[in-house]
């Protein structure tokens, strides 16, 4: 989610364009960039829309207001998105929409099929073949709000997650849907209420426990661990719980938290994760939880869950935090304080065996950025339309292709090249 905040950084108008005054600290994390990256430099799109490295090229897939194959048009709002493994070499696309029910370009389907008639979020399906050619696309999950982020599940589907604590139309809001990578149509619409109602972000399931880790996307959230009763019927309920940070209870992480030190935690339970007011991470804090500043996207990769906070550091730009399910610790992994290293960093995706990529959402220019295994940023895509955020990005199941959104217009890209 895009929002306007101040910068507390200064560009020295000396030197090399744009230099930014920095601490000895803050420079040492500054050198973890790369001038070009393992792909090399940006090179400008001819026709003005996403700059990529060299040898790299994209397509346009499902774009607001075109007709979809089940005669609706495609909703605005793209955000969150999985991909997964289809028939005949076919990729799965479930995608996000983070609409309000005020807004303009919703999700239609019959009043029948949503969870509340009176709110245009949802989801839609997206068939790619392994031409990158669109198959067909539809919808499958209607009548929720501010459909931000989510996560996939290894059962191959994708848990959708609201972004809003409101009642509307007598419905309240504030869950996590599963929509089944299968589903054909409009899915019955059920809310887990016992992942939590509060304004979810992004999910992350551990495949050797099967827990789900969560963010929330609040200047000071917390972070969740969902234990389910039963592993592949969320339906069935569980047990949702907060992280504290073993020694510092209720101690806020935006600032002054120490860089690259693995911290051991604990955590708490929640035991009202359904409240009728925005309580559940008041809960938390009365019970001494960890404050995060603006959690976003979260992804499980390499044993590691990383996770993404738009707004943490004393520059307000955004840090990448790391907590490892076998050793139980958090660790604060990048914090540059520098926008022009990272700017906001919103859904994020560890690929095996390769660099981590994340979208931005800051203000002006975004990116989607990759991190080399020692942790060196790098620009390997750039919006050269508009100041619209990436979401979504995420991986074919063969590696060869990401696909990531544009939020506005409302673009579906599929992206390939010398991986």
């Amino acid at each position: 989610m895009k929002f306007s905040r101040r910068k507390f950084f200064t560009l020295a108008g000396t030197g090399t364009a744009g230099a930014v005054l920095l601490s000895p600290l803050q420079a040492f994390y500054a050198q973890r960039i790369l001038a070009a990256g393992p792909y090399g430099a940006l090179q400008p799109d001819p026709l003005g829309v996403l700059d990529l490295p060299a040898g790299f090229s994209y397509r346009r897939l499902s774009e607001t207001e075109q007709t979809m194959t089940d005669g609706y048009r495609v909703p605005g709002g793209h955000d969150g998105m999985a991909a997964f493994a289809g028939a005949n070499g076919n990729t799965i696309l479930i995608r996000n929409h983070e609409l309000s029910p005020s807004s303009s370009n919703g999700l239609s389907a019959p009043n029948s099929r949503k969870y509340n008639t009176s709110a245009r979020g949802g989801c839609t399906k997206l068939v790619v073949n392994s031409s990158r050619n669109l198959v067909e696309h539809r919808g499958v999950l209607a009548g929720t709000i501010r459909n931000c982020a989510g996560g996939p599940t290894p059962s191959g589907s994708w848990l959708s997650c609201e972004e809003t604590f409101e009642t509307n139309n007598n419905k309240r809001h504030g869950y996590v849907f599963e929509v089944p990578s299968s589903a054909n149509t409009f899915v019955t619409p059920v809310p887990l209420t016992a992942m939590g109602r509060f304004n979810h972000e992004a999910a992350a399931v551990d495949p050797n426990t099967g827990y789900i880790y969560m963010t929330e996307d609040q200047p000071n959230g917390l972070f969740y661990r969902f234990i389910p009763n039963q592993t592949n019927n969320l339906s069935a309920g569980g047990t949702l719980y907060a992280l504290r940070i073993i020694g510092s209870s209720g101690i806020n992480t935006a600032t002054n938290f120490p860089k690259n030190t693995q911290i051991t935690v604990d955590w708490v339970t929640i035991n009202t994760p359904d409240p009728a007011n925005d309580t559940v991470r008041t809960e938390g804090y009365n019970k001494g939880a960890a404050r995060f500043s603006g959690g976003e996207g979260i992804f499980y990769g390499s044993g590691y869950v990383y996770f993404t906070c738009k707004s943490g550091g004393s520059s307000g730009d955004g840090q990448i935090w790391r907590y490892s399910p076998t050793n139980n610790t958090v660790e604060l992994y990048i914090e540059p304080n520098n926008s022009g290293l990272l700017d906001n960093p919103d859904n994020i995706i560890v690929f095996p065996n390769r660099d981590i990529f994340l979208c931005e959402d800051g203000d002006g220019t975004d990116y989607i950025l990759g991190i080399t295994p020692s942790g060196s940023l790098y620009k390997f895509a750039r919006n050269a339309l508009n100041t619209s955020e990436f979401a979504g990005v995420c991986f074919s199941p063969d590696g060869q292709t990401m696909f990531v959104n544009m939020q506005t217009p409302g673009i579906t890209f599929a992206i390939w090249g010398s991986w």
